[in-house]
């Protein structure tokens, strides 16, 4: 499968490198509070497993499942809530986590479906931000890599449901992506 790939942006050693010092940031950010931390599914899981490890802090965790791309490399703009019933947030400080935040629809919508809920305070963290002007306008608190507008695939972040389980994240190759 790493044969997919046009070029390897970060491997492991760097991916986890860069979690313990986002970790220590939200460690002293959230320090003598209890942290709710809302991942994103199917893309944030590796992420979120890999960085709430490194989080000494009491939290609890819940999952969104969301859609937006529906099997292709761009968003459809289209967010669609996989589950009824949103996150329990009221009153709680939340950590938003995604894997990359690209177009901005899916955290955009993500955060307003959540606000309703009126938690005492959001932040966003993802892994990876591309640099590129945001359909939606939306920004995120902790950032784990800033990328160019390139398909990327790994770590978690797939293309079609496939390449989620690679320990890097890197290009996927032009000719692949349909």
């Amino acid at each position: 499968m790493q044969d997919d790939l046009e070029r390897v942006l970060f491997d492991e050693p760097t991916i986890l490198r860069r979690l313990d010092e986002i970790a220590a940031q939200i460690s002293r950010d959230y320090r003598d509070r209890e942290l709710t931390v809302v991942a994103v599914l199917n893309g944030s899981l590796v992420f979120m497993a890999d960085l709430m490890r490194r989080i000494p802090l009491p939290l609890k965790l819940d999952c969104l499942s969301v859609a937006s791309y529906h099997g292709k490399a761009q968003t459809s703009g289209e967010v669609i809530f996989n589950q009824v019933a949103a996150p329990d947030v009221k009153d709680r400080h939340v950590l938003l986590l995604d894997d990359i935040l690209d177009s901005g629809h899916t955290l955009a919508a993500i955060r307003e479906k959540l606000e309703t809920a009126q938690p005492r305070s959001m932040r966003v963290c993802v892994l990876l931000q591309k640099k590129k002007q945001r359909a939606r306008p939306v920004d995120a608190d902790y950032v784990g890599f800033e990328i160019e507008d390139e398909f990327v695939v790994g770590y978690g972040l797939d293309f079609d449901e496939r390449y989620r389980n690679l320990p890097c994240i890197g290009v996927l190759r032009k000719e692949l992506i349909k």
